[in-house]
């Protein structure tokens, strides 16, 4: 088996090559959306890289690739579809116009050095769990901890997917322009799907942690966790809804910020 130094940075080459091809097709577009999609089809590819150095075989290996790379293709199909049928990511186009206007950057370098060149060790980071929990051959079964692993990747992987399927069909109804969607699973946290992704790392993590390698990984999850609620995720998109919807304040008074909770009574709120 290789160890684990090799098969890390095998992943980190296989991921280097997904960028910088992916990065050459933006720039040719002029669009840095599709980069999104990479998120989760990148780290469906590292999961296979993985059981192909490992050797798979065992039930460990196959459970952290196939629920990554179930988890890989519903959320890299769902970002590439949302980028076809809503065009480019004004985050993206603004940032990409303010550093060629303010710092004279070119689009190719702007691109690389403030959208891929980030993302490429986070990603690497994060998926450490499939990395990591597949290099011990032993022990071959599954334990306790790994079916629960397991429920709690499948739960989420489900309850993400719900969510993003509200959230289309509440976009699409001409009728809820500039209303706030509070209902179905968004009426018990304010991000289901930030929730549901959550799930899926931590149940990796939890097939992983039967092993000595795959529990150093828990950095991964934690990391990710962190980056949804205090970063990137759940700041960025409440920052921008805040300013576009005026219901919103009173929607974030009374639901979930991240777990799932009955919502506060209106009179409470």
């Amino acid at each position: 088996m290789p160890d684990f130094v090799s098969v890390l940075a095998i992943n980190g080459g296989v991921i280097v090559v997904l960028f910088v091809v992916a990065w050459a097709i933006c720039v040719a577009m002029r669009d840095c959306t599709p980069v999104d999609s990479l998120w989760g089809l990148g780290m469906g590819a590292v999961a296979i890289s993985t059981f192909i150095q490992t050797g798979g075989g065992t039930p460990r290996r196959m459970v952290l690739t196939g629920v990554c790379v179930a988890w890989a293709l519903r959320l890299g199909g769902y970002m590439l579809w949302r980028w076809r049928d809503h065009g480019p990511d004004g985050r993206y186009v603004r940032m990409m116009a303010k550093a060629e206007a303010e710092r004279g950057w070119g689009y190719g370098y702007a691109a690389f050095r403030l959208v891929f060149l980030l993302q490429m060790p986070l990603l690497w980071l994060v998926c450490l769990p499939v990395q990591l929990g597949q290099l011990a051959a032993a022990p071959a079964q599954l334990g306790p901890l790994a079916v629960a692993g397991t429920v709690l990747a499948v739960f989420g992987l489900a309850f993400e997917s719900l969510a993003d399927w509200q959230l289309v069909r509440f976009k699409k109804d001409a009728a809820n322009k500039g209303e706030v969607l509070d209902k179905g699973l968004w009426r018990y946290t304010r991000h289901p799907n930030y929730f549901g992704d959550a799930c899926v790392w931590w149940g990796l993590w939890l097939v992983a942690a039967e092993t000595t390698p795959g529990l150093v990984s828990i950095v991964g999850p934690a990391y990710l966790v962190f980056t949804l609620t205090r970063w990137s995720g759940a700041p960025t998109v409440e920052g921008r809804l805040r300013r576009r919807k005026p219901g919103y304040e009173d929607y974030m008074r009374r639901t979930s910020g991240f777990i799932p909770w009955p919502p506060k009574p209106a009179e409470s709120a």
